[in-house]
Parts: structure tokens; C-alpha cells; sequence
């Protein structure tokens, strides 16, 4: 009797692990069956059934599956950035797919791969390339379009604050102080420190360098000093102390501000 039962759970152990087997069989053929084979096209690379950031590889005459760098999608055997792999935003790629990693961030980059928008200005951004962020700078009077992922006329950029000096005109010039030669030129709302060319003094009226005199400049005597001098002579009068100051002043540029309306915290997966 005890021998009888043991043959009993024996069979039905084994019948099970059949019937189990059977199944795995079954759904590996289904899932082979939706995958293309790799070793069977002539590029021997194909993207992933499923997921728009994975590939399959002929290697040794067997698939092997990969995964894009960390912010990519497969875009193709020799295309896209790197390893056929893309930008997502350059083309429909995930379309009726989904990712299969999530991101991994590291400062300024919301993935390791991708370009994304500055923190606080509206004329910078940042090119991301495994994870090392590099500092962009828009320029001409061009803004960062976040949904563009490249430079664009203020027009087509929404949710940017103009800095106070740039709110007349995103893209004019507007004095500095008193000074005859120095002005604020306006690129996409956001002020640079210009010089106006030697013997020319700054016009406040038409806003532009212009032959001396004006109402508020005369005729310089001299050559107006270059950068390079007056840093040189920082013990030459008031004058110069004054250009030095605000040379210093140029070099430290003007504090971003914050901008409204635009969010560049990302989401996360």
C-alpha cells in the first residue's frame, strides 16, 4: 500500500512538471514568433518587439538582446548618435512601444544621454553624453525651446521671464549708467555688456554707437582704453577705476533669473 501511494505521487509530480514544461515551450514559441530574428534579415540587427530602447544583435549565429545607452532608443543599424541608437524625440520611434529602463540622472542630466533645458536661463541648455554635462549658450538673440530641443526665436519660446533691463526690447541695446562707451545689448531678453568701437561714444537717444558729440558725450581726446589696458593701469584715476569696475562687472555677467511658467523638473519614470 505504501509502496502504491509512492508510485502515485511520483506520476502526478511528474505529470505536472511535463504539463509545465509544455507551457514554457508554448510561450517561448509565441514570443519567438512576434520577435524577428536577427540572424535571419541581412543587417543581422533588428530593434525589440516590445521595447523601443532595446535591440537584437546576430551573434555567433544566436540573438542577443541589448539595451541603447541610458536615454536612447533604437533608431537602426548605423543610425542615430551612437550604437543605432537615437534621440527619442528625432522620430517616431516608440511609437506602440514602451521603454524598458528607466532613467539614470546625474547633474543637469535627466538621463545620461540627451539634451535638457537649463535651471535658470532661458538662453542656455545642456548636452548630456554618458552622464558629463556641457554648457550650451544659444546665441543671436535665440532662446532654448525645450520642445524643439534646439535654439529659436523668443516667438516661438513660452514661459521665459525677461530680465528688467530687456523688457522694452528682448533684442535692443540700453544704456549703462552714465558711461559714454558701454551699453547693455538685449539677446533674448537677457543683457550683454558691450563696448561701442574707439572714438565712438553710445547714443541714448537713438541707442547705438554713434560719431561724438551727443547731448550727454563729447569728443574723446584719445583712444578709449581696451580691456587689456585697463586692467593694466588699475592705478590710473578715477576714470579708469570706474571702467574697472565695471569691466569686473561684465566678467561676472548678469544673474540669471528664475523663470515663470516654464518647469524643468522633469518627470520620472
Amino acid at each position: 500500500m505504501l509502496q502504491l501511494r509512492s508510485v502515485s505521487t511520483f506520476t502526478i509530480t511528474t505529470f505536472l512538471m511535463v504539463l509545465s514544461a509544455v507551457a514554457i515551450v508554448v510561450v517561448a514559441q509565441q514570443l519567438k514568433a512576434n520577435q524577428e530574428d536577427p540572424c535571419k534579415v541581412k543587417g543581422r540587427v533588428v530593434g525589440d518587439v516590445t521595447h523601443c530602447d532595446r535591440y537584437w544583435d546576430c551573434v555567433n549565429n544566436q540573438p542577443e538582446l541589448y539595451d541603447c545607452p541610458n536615454g536612447l532608443v533604437f533608431a537602426g543599424k548605423h543610425r542615430g548618435v551612437t550604437e543605432g541608437c537615437d534621440y527619442p524625440w528625432r522620430a517616431n520611434y516608440c511609437d506602440g512601444k514602451q521603454l524598458a529602463n528607466g532613467p539614470i540622472s546625474t547633474e543637469h542630466c535627466d538621463w545620461l544621454y540627451g539634451i535638457f533645458g537649463h535651471e535658470t536661463s532661458c538662453t542656455r541648455y545642456w548636452t548630456c553624453w554618458n552622464g558629463t554635462a556641457t554648457e550650451q549658450l544659444c546665441i543671436g538673440g535665440l532662446l532654448y525651446n525645450e520642445n524643439a530641443h534646439s535654439c529659436d526665436w523668443p516667438e516661438n519660446v513660452d514661459g521665459c521671464q525677461k530680465h528688467p533691463l530687456c523688457n522694452d526690447d528682448a533684442n535692443g541695446n540700453v544704456p549703462l549708467g552714465k558711461s559714454c562707451n558701454r551699453y547693455w545689448q538685449c539677446q533674448g531678453g537677457y543683457p550683454r555688456l558691450q563696448r561701442c568701437p574707439a572714438m565712438l561714444v553710445f547714443d541714448r537717444h537713438s541707442l547705438r554707437c554713434v560719431v561724438p558729440p551727443t547731448e550727454e558725450c563729447d569728443i574723446p581726446t584719445t583712444p578709449l582704453p581696451l580691456d587689456g589696458e585697463i586692467e593694466n593701469n588699475v592705478n590710473g584715476g578715477g576714470q579708469l577705476a570706474k571702467d574697472e569696475q565695471e569691466r569686473k562687472f561684465a566678467n561676472e555677467g548678469v544673474p540669471p533669473l528664475p523663470l515663470q511658467g516654464k518647469n524643468f523638473q522633469r518627470a520620472r519614470n
